[in-house]
C-alpha cells in the first residue's frame, strides 16, 4: 500500500498560511517575495505564523533573488536567518545553494545543515538548477539533507516527471523527493502516482483585488506594473481541491489491487 500523500503549501502571508492549515495542508513553505521564486520571510512574519498555525512551518532561507550562487555577504546573512528561524519556533528551513560550476555547494551545505539541527533541512529547487541532478541527489545525501523539492529539471513538474521518478528510484528512502513546480487538483494524483513520490508543494493561490478604493496608476513600486493593486493569496478550498484530488486517487490506486 502506497503512504499518503503529504500536502506542502507555500505561504507569504499569515492569511494564506490559515488558508493552507484550514484546506488540510499537512506542512507550510513560510517566505516573502513570491513574485522571485521566494525570499527569506521577517522575524515578525515567522513569530505570527507560528504562533497561529499548529502544522509545521519551514522557514525559506534565500537571503536575495537571483541566482544561488552566494557570496560571503550573503552566507553570513544565512547563517543569521537559519538561527532566526529555530529561535523562532520554526520546525524547518529550506535553502539551496549553488557553486558558479552548477555543482552544489557541498561544503557550506553541510555547515547549514548541522547550523539548523535539529530542524528538518529542504533543499529547494535550486536543484533544478544543478548542472547534474544524479550528482546532485548524492551530494544532499551525503550532506544528511531531508528532502529535495524537484521539478525534475523542468519548468513544469509534468515535463520532469520521467525525472522525478528516476531520482525517487535512486533516492531508495535515503532522501525524501517531494515534486513541485505546477501542481495543481488536475494533476496532483498523476504526478504521485507517475513518480512514486508521496510529498507534493504548490501554491493553491489566486491573485485577489486590492480594496483600495483611490488608485494611481501612473506608479508602480516594483518591476511589475500594476502589482500594488493585487496579491496572490492561498484559497482554503484551492487547498482542500487539491488534497482531495490526490487523496482520492491514492484510495482508489489501493482498492484498485
Amino acid at each position: 500500500m502506497r503512504e499518503p500523500i503529504t500536502l506542502e503549501i507555500c505561504a507569504d502571508s499569515v492569511e494564506s498560511a490559515l488558508a493552507a492549515q484550514k484546506g488540510g495542508a499537512h506542512r507550510i513553505e513560510l517566505c516573502s517575495g513570491l513574485v522571485e521564486g521566494g525570499t527569506t520571510p521577517s522575524s515578525g512574519l515567522i513569530s505570527t505564523v507560528r504562533s497561529r498555525l499548529a502544522i509545521p512551518i519551514c522557514v525559506m532561507i534565500r537571503p536575495r533573488n537571483g541566482d544561488f550562487c552566494y557570496g560571503a555577504d550573503d552566507f553570513e546573512t544565512m547563517e543569521q536567518d537559519v538561527l532566526t528561524a529555530k529561535q523562532l519556533g520554526a520546525d524547518g528551513v529550506v535553502f539551496g545553494i549553488l557553486q558558479e560550476d552548477g555543482r552544489v555547494d557541498s561544503e557550506r551545505i553541510r555547515h547549514l545543515v548541522q547550523l539548523a539541527r535539529p530542524l528538518q533541512v529542504t533543499f529547494h529547487r535550486a536543484f533544478d538548477m544543478s548542472r547534474d541532478l544524479n550528482e546532485s541527489l548524492e551530494v544532499l545525501i551525503a550532506a544528511q539533507v531531508d528532502r529535495v523539492l524537484t521539478s525534475g529539471g523542468e519548468q513544469r513538474v509534468e515535463d520532469g516527471l520521467a525525472a522525478v521518478r528516476s531520482l525517487s528510484a535512486k533516492a531508495a528512502g535515503r532522501i525524501a523527493i517531494m515534486a513541485g513546480g505546477g501542481i495543481t487538483e488536475s494533476n496532483a494524483h498523476h504526478v504521485s502516482a507517475s513518480t512514486g513520490v508521496h510529498e507534493l508543494h504548490a501554491s493553491a493561490a489566486a491573485l485577489i483585488s486590492s480594496p483600495m478604493r483611490h488608485r494611481n496608476e501612473k506608479i508602480s513600486m516594483g518591476a511589475l506594473k500594476g502589482r500594488e493593486y493585487q496579491r496572490p493569496v492561498v484559497l482554503e478550498d484551492k487547498v482542500r481541491r487539491l488534497l482531495e484530488a490526490a487523496m482520492d486517487g491514492t484510495r482508489q490506486s489501493a482498492k484498485a489491487r
